[in-house]
């Protein structure tokens, strides 16, 4: 069950990355403009942003069995006409529901895990969670790269989406077999307007931080962004009306009430944003300030997710007191390793080992936050918790690349001078990584009680 679960979400977050490094190709056989190669690239990403909660709520409703099937199959049959995609905007379009099909399986595995699972069964499962997220970000630029270079049957850059095909199928079938079946709530209505604002809201917020950067921040953007907090406001108070009522909210808002979850992804989002800026900037600081290959600017990386992914496994087979402890000090080991890198970039050993120093740091903070925020919240709120988790996850790694991305292309072109533009981007990754250990910190303290309430 829990491999079923886990390779869906694996093809859903390696077909994040996949596609950058094949953009090239796409852009020669298909003859794609600019505009239609950021939509190929990011036309999944939304989709896949702005429906994590909704596919969350979806589950409970008509099942999670019923919802991840249909998500992968969904997913598998895109993949498939990605991968034949005759012209572009076939291309672009298949992108999409790819995105959908993604939101909708990898919603339910978190859910799953809390509902299934119990105890240290739990912790072990979240620590393969961990794992598994943190390969499947760079297995997917690898695999991209060598599917690419590889060029089967002068087919070029069509086989990083037929290759999900058989895959999909192999899943399908397992978890058909070994997915338990789960009681649907028939009686909850999904709730339609919520959708539409939350849709909405994060619409506006996630577009601009895509595409902006790119487009070099114009009116819209900002426009965009502002937009955003009125509609954030009008979807709570939607929610909130429909829970006095006694209807069933997409997402039960109260849950934000609780100090210790909001804290908890805040700092989730911070340590997102700090990871997913420091591989942007780095990649580029390899290759334009230190000169080297952009194959060697996507391997060394690999040390980073290497040991993010051992943490997990490891800290779920740690005490109670343990693993609390890992959770603020994991934010502290990425501060340091954000220091270290700004000096350090130009060894490759060193760099090597700031990278593994901050993959623990991550795996850490996030497999400490995460096993503790499910352990603190009811099961009831297990969809809730899903869907604002990997919602803020997303959010979060797309804020770190827009804003960070541009700080240091900012700095790098009024100073001249790519290492300062390095150093001054990574000192403010360092300090945004203190911050967010004092936040988990926080959500620690202001949760152990409720944990013990729910156990």
């Amino acid at each position: 069950m829990l491999a079923s679960l886990l390779g869906g979400m694996f093809l859903g977050n390696v077909d994040i990355a996949v596609v950058n490094v094949a953009i090239p190709s796409i852009r020669d056989h298909l003859h794609a403009s600019g505009a239609e190669l950021e939509l190929i690239v990011s036309g999944y990403t939304l989709a896949y942003a702005m429906l994590l909660i909704t596919s969350a709520r979806l589950g409970e409703i008509r099942g999670r069995r019923w919802a991840y099937l249909w998500g992968l199959a969904v997913f598998t049959l895109s993949s498939l006409v990605c991968g034949l995609a005759p012209d572009s905007a076939t291309l672009v379009g298949a992108r999409v529901v790819q995105g959908i099909g993604a939101a909708l399986m990898v919603s339910q595995v978190l859910t799953s895990i809390q509902v299934h699972f119990d105890g240290a069964a739990r912790r072990r499962a979240l620590g393969a969670y961990t794992g598994v997220l943190g390969v499947s970000s760079v297995i997917g630029q690898a695999l991209g790269g060598v599917l690419v270079q590889a060029d089967i049957l002068g087919t070029g850059w069509r086989p990083i989406f037929l290759i999900n095909v058989p895959i999909g199928i192999v899943l399908l079938i397992t978890s058909f077999v070994f997915l338990p079946g789960d009681e649907a709530e028939p009686d909850k209505k999904l709730d339609m307007r919520g959708v539409g604002l939350l849709s909405l809201s994060l619409f506006l917020l996630v577009t601009p931080l895509v595409l902006g950067r790119d487009a070099g921040w114009p009116l819209w953007t900002w426009l965009c962004l502002v937009g955003s907090v009125p509609a954030f406001v009008l979807f709570v108070r939607a929610e909130q009306g429909i829970a006095r009522r006694g209807g069933s909210p997409l997402m039960n808002v109260a849950l934000l009430a609780r100090r210790h979850v909001v804290l908890a992804l805040l700092s989730q989002a911070a340590t997102r944003a700090g990871y997913f800026a420091l591989l942007f900037v780095l990649a580029l600081y390899l290759q334009q300030g230190l000169g080297r290959s952009a194959a060697y600017s996507g391997v060394i990386p690999i040390a980073w997710v290497a040991t993010f992914a051992l943490v997990g496994p490891v800290l779920g087979r740690l005490p109670g007191r343990v693993r609390r402890l890992a959770a603020p000090a994991g934010g502290l080991l990425m501060a340091v390793a954000f220091a270290g890198v700004a000096a350090g970039a130009q060894s490759t050993a060193w760099l090597t080992v700031l990278l593994g120093i901050g993959g623990i740091g991550y795996g850490a903070a996030f497999s400490g936050t995460l096993t503790h925020l499910t352990e603190s919240v009811e099961a009831r709120f297990a969809p809730d918790v899903s869907g604002l988790f990997n919602t803020t996850l997303q959010v979060g790694g797309t804020l770190g690349v827009a804003v960070f991305g541009t700080v240091y292309l900012d700095l790098a072109e009024r100073g001249g001078v790519p290492e300062d533009a390095f150093t001054t981007t990574n000192a403010v990754l360092a300090a945004l990584s203190i911050a967010a250990s004092a936040l988990i910190a926080l959500a620690s303290k202001a949760g152990t009680g409720r944990a013990a309430a729910t156990r």
